[in-house]
């Protein structure tokens, strides 16, 4: 059986499926227990392996022979960040929030059934919440999540609901589709997300559309910040007073009419 998995593919196909099995919740890997998952060979999980070590796509602990991805990456995320239009594009106003609110502020988009982040500008307060680029989050938690839901194709948001299986992150993670689907409802009128502990206990977050010419959601904006701040009300107010009209006018970058 390993041996026919093993044909399907050549070797460039093999590299890129063992470079796929390192996750944020798996990040490292043996000979063996790779060669499990994918159904390949030790000898040829071993060779590939050895393969991209010598270019730094991963690099392996010398006591526990454990394999773990390379410092190649954070030249490709560099490369990302200065190169991706919406990225680019998103700095300008990124800028503009993180200085008005002096918050963390991170830039994410949907990928699949995930939200991802793909940009960030962390606060210069010495209390402030974190947002680490790359970080994934299902579409129901969380506002910067919520907020790309809400805002995507019917079409979209009909399959995402028939096909979800809600798992709670925390106490405060939404726990059903009927109360998600009114969240979205909500979010839709009022323009934006508002969360507080769905992903993480003690992290509040506020997040805005970013839309295109055809009205689509491309983007959205969203501040993280520590709940002591977003429990106060002004604070509050003022966050999402200055968010939204930074993603009003970067929608209006992107041509979007209202």
């Amino acid at each position: 059986m390993k041996q026919d998995t093993e044909k399907k593919y050549n070797s460039i196909e093999k590299a890129i499926r063992i470079l796929l099995e390192f996750k944020e919740e798996k990040p490292d890997w043996g000979v063996r227990e790779l060669s499990q998952e994918l159904g390949f060979s030790p000898a040829t999980v071993q060779r590939i392996l050895q393969t991209l070590k010598a270019s730094d796509f991963v690099d392996q602990d010398p006591q526990s022979r454990q394999y773990f991805l390379g410092n190649v990456f954070y030249r490709f995320i560099q490369t990302l960040n200065s190169s991706t239009r919406i990225n680019r594009a998103a700095r300008r106003y990124m800028g503009t929030v993180a200085t008005q609110t002096r918050e963390t502020i991170h830039l994410n988009i949907v990928d699949g059934e995930d939200r991802i982040c793909i940009s960030t500008m962390e606060s210069t307060r010495n209390l402030r919440a974190g947002m680490p680029m790359g970080h994934r989050s299902p579409l129901y938690a969380g506002a910067s999540a919520k907020c790309l839901l809400a805002f995507s194709p019917p079409d979209f948001i009909k399959n995402y609901m028939e096909e979800i299986s809600i798992k709670a992150i925390t106490d405060n993670t939404i726990s059903n589709l009927n109360t998600l689907e009114k969240e979205l409802k909500t979010i839709r009128a009022q323009g934006y997300a508002v969360s507080l502990g769905e992903r993480t206990q003690g992290l509040g977050s506020i997040s805005a559309p970013v839309l295109d010419h055809t009205g689509t959601v491309q983007a959205s904006l969203s501040l993280a910040l520590p709940e002591i701040r977003f429990s106060d009300p002004d604070h509050l107010k003022s966050c999402v007073s200055i968010l939204v009209e930074a993603a009003g006018s970067f929608s209006s970058a992107m041509g979007f009419i209202p």
